[in-house]
């Protein structure tokens, strides 16, 4: 599969469009549009500018309105826009009408995330996965795909299948999507054997919503080098280190961020990946907690987790950034056993849901470091010695 990575230095101007349902409220809009803006530009492009309007329900046709997007594609004219970014899923026939209003590339949120793995997929697997979901994305689109990614000179949400797939017919592509399953079959027995291969050790896992600081734990725990990055996704593939505390010796793996809206083709495609999340003894899910929407993160991953059927594991909730939340909530004039009250009635929020543990932590500034590390000793002995009760493998 061929990729063209963006020039930074020549990013495309990009405007989002969301619309507020019912449910939702005209701040959450704005929030989903702030991280679209966020994978935009992990993606390369520019903002320029954000569109939302109220509606009782998606238009079938123009997924906004007539007259909104009438007035979206007056802006697009004026100012050069080269990318619409719509923040929800469109079907192959919205996709080629808007084209034809905008006269702009039209792209949806799922593919901007696909586009996103696309550049940062580096292993073989990685690679397969994101290939796989691009073309299960693609298959009931082709009608309307194809002037899309006609586009001279490429751009965000071309890399993948259509770049040399033009004249790709359904046939094909089906057959396409069998053979790249085949290939994921081969490399997850591959990657069975080898976790079958690390032996009794007990097996904790990194999770969270993406851009949390899985990574920048995951170093600081293990001593490792993974890439960590403000971005989103800025890891695809899963690290694993073994690690060994006050001769307590346990295999660490980090996973891929979870994100609301997450394409079903990249769950089903990284279920491989995510295997490391079926097989862990212990789960830490780490929390942004300085986010505004971190309760909504969380019931994000939990919700991922519940469709990956993990969900019933025992779990450590890391409430990461706490340094940065006190910066955000604390001022100099507010009494120190006023701060401590407001975290521990932070913690206390938690406690039903996680009660295998929950800790305010900083991966950055590494505050209640040590704490962490004894909750995680104990449970880690706890269920060495569930598994091997006549067993020491303590050392």
């Amino acid at each position: 599969m061929i990729q063209k990575k963006i020039n930074q230095q020549s990013a495309e101007k990009a405007i989002l469009i969301g619309i507020v349902l019912p449910h939702q409220s005209v701040e959450q809009t704005e929030e989903y549009l702030d991280e679209l803006a966020f994978l935009a530009s992990t993606a390369g492009a520019i903002t320029i500018e954000k569109f939302y309007q109220k509606m009782s329900k998606i238009d079938s046709k123009t997924y906004i309105g007539s007259g909104k997007l009438d007035e979206i594609s007056v802006f697009i004219e004026k100012h050069g826009i080269e990318l619409a970014i719509f923040d929800d899923e469109l079907s192959g026939a919205q996709q080629h009408y808007i084209e034809k209003v905008l006269k702009c590339a039209v792209i949806d949120r799922n593919s901007l995330i696909l586009d996103i793995f696309a550049q940062r997929a580096r292993t073989a697997q990685a690679k397969v996965q994101v290939e796989l979901a691009q073309y299960q994305y693609l298959l009931p689109r082709l009608k309307g795909f194809w002037s899309h990614l006609e586009r001279q000179g490429g751009g965000i949400g071309t890399r993948g299948p259509g770049e040399t797939e033009i004249e790709t017919d359904r046939r094909i592509v089906k057959e396409k999507i069998s053979l790249l399953k085949r290939q994921l079959e081969h490399i997850e027995r591959q990657a069975f054997t080898q976790r079958q291969n690390r032996g009794e050790l007990i097996r904790l896992s990194l999770l969270g919503y993406t851009n949390v600081g899985k990574s920048t734990l995951m170093n600081l725990l293990s001593k490792a080098d993974v890439f960590a990055e403000n971005k989103l996704f800025a890891t695809l593939d899963t690290t694993t280190r073994k690690i060994a505390w006050e001769g307590t010796p346990f295999l660490l793996s980090d996973t891929v961020g979870f994100i609301r809206k997450l394409p079903h083709h990249l769950i089903e495609s990284f279920k491989t990946t995510l295997h490391e999340l079926e097989e862990a003894d212990l789960l830490l899910h780490v929390v942004d907690v300085s986010h505004k929407n971190f309760e909504e993160h969380i019931e994000v991953v939990n919700n991922t987790l519940k469709d990956l059927k993990v969900f019933n594991k025992p779990c450590i909730l890391v409430l990461n950034k706490i340094d940065l939340y006190k910066a955000q909530h604390f001022d100099a004039f507010l009494p120190e056993e006023v701060k401590t009250e407001i975290l521990e009635n932070l913690v206390k929020r938690f406690e039903d849901s996680y009660p295998d543990g929950c800790i305010l932590f900083s991966a950055i500034s590494k505050e209640n470091l040590d704490q962490l590390k004894l909750i995680l000793i104990e449970h880690i002995r706890a269920l060495y010695q569930k598994r091997y009760p006549y067993k020491n493998i303590f050392y």
